[in-house]
Protein backbone atom coordinates (compact mmCIF):
# COMPACT_ATOMS: atom_id res chain seq x y z
CA UNK A 1 0.00 0.00 0.00
CA UNK A 2 1.39 3.39 -0.98
CA UNK A 3 1.10 6.31 1.38
CA UNK A 4 1.63 9.87 0.17
CA UNK A 5 4.85 11.50 1.40
CA UNK A 6 3.25 14.89 1.53
CA UNK A 7 -0.47 15.31 1.44
CA UNK A 8 -1.98 17.95 -0.73
CA UNK A 9 0.82 18.25 -3.32
CA UNK A 10 2.20 16.46 -6.35
CA UNK A 11 4.70 14.32 -4.40
CA UNK A 12 2.18 11.58 -3.61
CA UNK A 13 3.99 8.99 -5.74
CA UNK A 14 7.55 10.13 -4.96
CA UNK A 15 8.25 7.11 -2.81
CA UNK A 16 8.26 4.81 -5.84
CA UNK A 17 11.75 3.47 -6.40
CA UNK A 18 12.86 4.43 -2.89
CA UNK A 19 13.95 1.68 -0.52
CA UNK A 20 11.79 0.91 2.43
CA UNK A 21 13.01 2.06 5.85
CA UNK A 22 13.90 -0.82 8.16
CA UNK A 23 11.26 -1.74 10.65
CA UNK A 24 11.76 -0.19 14.08
CA UNK A 25 13.07 -2.62 16.67
CA UNK A 26 10.76 -3.24 19.57
CA UNK A 27 11.92 -1.89 22.91
CA UNK A 28 13.45 -4.45 25.23
CA UNK A 29 10.91 -5.39 27.89
CA UNK A 30 11.27 -3.40 31.10
CA UNK A 31 14.96 -2.52 30.88
CA UNK A 32 15.87 -0.05 33.63
CA UNK A 33 17.80 2.93 32.25
CA UNK A 34 18.74 6.19 33.98
CA UNK A 35 19.65 9.11 31.76
CA UNK A 36 22.53 11.46 32.55
CA UNK A 37 21.72 14.18 35.08
CA UNK A 38 24.32 16.63 36.34
CA UNK A 39 27.66 14.81 36.67
CA UNK A 40 26.27 11.68 38.27
CA UNK A 41 27.35 9.19 35.60
CA UNK A 42 28.90 6.80 38.16
CA UNK A 43 25.61 6.65 40.09
CA UNK A 44 23.65 6.17 36.85
CA UNK A 45 26.06 3.44 35.70
CA UNK A 46 25.70 1.55 39.00
CA UNK A 47 21.91 1.74 38.92
CA UNK A 48 21.78 0.78 35.24
CA UNK A 49 23.98 -2.29 35.81
CA UNK A 50 21.93 -3.30 38.85
CA UNK A 51 18.72 -2.62 36.89
CA UNK A 52 17.11 -0.56 39.65
CA UNK A 53 17.60 2.70 41.52
CA UNK A 54 19.65 1.53 44.49
CA UNK A 55 22.15 4.38 44.69
CA UNK A 56 21.68 8.10 45.12
CA UNK A 57 24.43 10.71 44.98
CA UNK A 58 24.39 10.91 48.77
CA UNK A 59 24.64 7.11 49.17
CA UNK A 60 27.50 6.86 46.68
CA UNK A 61 29.35 9.73 48.41
CA UNK A 62 28.92 8.01 51.79
CA UNK A 63 30.23 4.71 50.42
CA UNK A 64 33.28 6.50 49.01
CA UNK A 65 34.03 8.14 52.36
CA UNK A 66 33.30 5.13 54.64
CA UNK A 67 35.66 2.53 53.02
CA UNK A 68 38.70 4.78 53.62
CA UNK A 69 39.11 3.36 57.12
CA UNK A 70 38.22 -0.13 55.89
CA UNK A 71 40.70 -0.26 53.01
CA UNK A 72 43.29 -3.00 53.47
CA UNK A 73 46.03 -0.83 51.97
CA UNK A 74 48.76 -3.52 52.09
CA UNK A 75 46.61 -5.54 49.66
CA UNK A 76 46.32 -2.61 47.22
CA UNK A 77 49.03 -2.17 44.56
CA UNK A 78 48.11 1.44 44.04
CA UNK A 79 45.34 3.98 43.72
CA UNK A 80 44.36 6.14 40.80
CA UNK A 81 42.41 9.32 41.47
CA UNK A 82 40.47 11.37 38.97
CA UNK A 83 40.40 14.93 40.30
CA UNK A 84 39.25 18.35 39.17
CA UNK A 85 42.26 20.31 38.04
CA UNK A 86 42.40 24.10 37.66
CA UNK A 87 43.24 25.57 34.27
CA UNK A 88 45.78 28.38 34.12
CA UNK A 89 47.63 30.43 31.56
CA UNK A 90 50.92 31.34 33.17
CA UNK A 91 50.07 33.11 36.40
CA UNK A 92 46.45 33.65 35.37
CA UNK A 93 44.04 31.06 36.77
CA UNK A 94 40.92 30.52 34.66
CA UNK A 95 37.51 29.65 36.15
CA UNK A 96 37.55 26.30 34.34
CA UNK A 97 38.04 22.82 35.71
CA UNK A 98 39.42 19.89 33.80
CA UNK A 99 39.87 16.34 35.02
CA UNK A 100 43.31 14.96 35.90
CA UNK A 101 44.45 11.42 36.76
CA UNK A 102 46.86 10.97 39.68
CA UNK A 103 48.62 7.80 40.87
CA UNK A 104 49.37 6.92 44.51
CA UNK A 105 51.68 4.02 45.36
CA UNK A 106 53.53 2.57 48.32
CA UNK A 107 57.25 2.00 47.82
CA UNK A 108 59.40 0.62 50.64
CA UNK A 109 56.75 1.37 53.27
CA UNK A 110 56.11 4.96 52.20
CA UNK A 111 53.13 6.10 50.15
CA UNK A 112 53.84 8.58 47.37
CA UNK A 113 51.78 10.97 45.29
CA UNK A 114 53.07 10.26 41.77
CA UNK A 115 51.12 13.07 40.09
CA UNK A 116 52.66 13.63 36.67
CA UNK A 117 52.33 17.41 37.19
CA UNK A 118 54.75 17.29 40.15
CA UNK A 119 58.47 17.81 39.58
CA UNK A 120 59.21 14.79 41.80
CA UNK A 121 57.21 12.22 43.79
CA UNK A 122 55.64 13.65 46.95
CA UNK A 123 55.95 11.49 50.08
CA UNK A 124 52.59 11.07 51.85
CA UNK A 125 53.97 8.90 54.65
CA UNK A 126 52.43 5.76 56.11
CA UNK A 127 48.85 4.46 55.81
CA UNK A 128 47.55 7.33 57.93
CA UNK A 129 49.18 9.79 55.55
CA UNK A 130 47.64 8.28 52.43
CA UNK A 131 44.22 8.03 54.15
CA UNK A 132 44.46 11.74 55.08
CA UNK A 133 45.39 12.59 51.47
CA UNK A 134 42.41 10.56 50.17
CA UNK A 135 40.03 12.13 52.70
CA UNK A 136 41.13 15.62 51.65
CA UNK A 137 40.73 14.76 47.94
CA UNK A 138 37.26 13.29 48.50
CA UNK A 139 36.21 16.28 50.62
CA UNK A 140 36.81 18.58 47.63
CA UNK A 141 34.10 16.70 45.76
CA UNK A 142 34.05 15.34 42.22
CA UNK A 143 36.87 12.92 43.06
CA UNK A 144 36.90 9.32 41.90
CA UNK A 145 39.19 6.68 43.38
CA UNK A 146 40.13 3.49 41.57
CA UNK A 147 41.96 0.70 43.36
CA UNK A 148 44.61 -1.26 41.52
CA UNK A 149 44.79 -4.79 42.89
CA UNK A 150 45.87 -8.21 41.71
CA UNK A 151 43.28 -10.56 40.28
CA UNK A 152 43.54 -12.75 43.40
CA UNK A 153 42.90 -9.80 45.72
CA UNK A 154 39.95 -8.70 43.59
CA UNK A 155 38.43 -12.20 43.53
CA UNK A 156 38.74 -12.70 47.29
CA UNK A 157 37.74 -9.15 48.16
CA UNK A 158 40.57 -8.90 50.68
CA UNK A 159 41.21 -5.25 49.74
CA UNK A 160 38.49 -4.36 52.24
CA UNK A 161 38.38 -5.08 55.98
CA UNK A 162 34.88 -6.28 56.78
CA UNK A 163 35.13 -5.94 60.56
Amino acid sequence: MKMPLCSGNNLAGAEEGMSQAPEARPSPPSVYHERQRLELCAVHALNNVLQQQLFSQEAADEICKRPLSQLALPQVLGLILNLPSPVSLGLLSLPLRRRHWVALRQVDGIYYNLDSKLRAPEALGDEDGVRAFLAAALAQGLCEVLLVVTKEVEETGCWLHTS
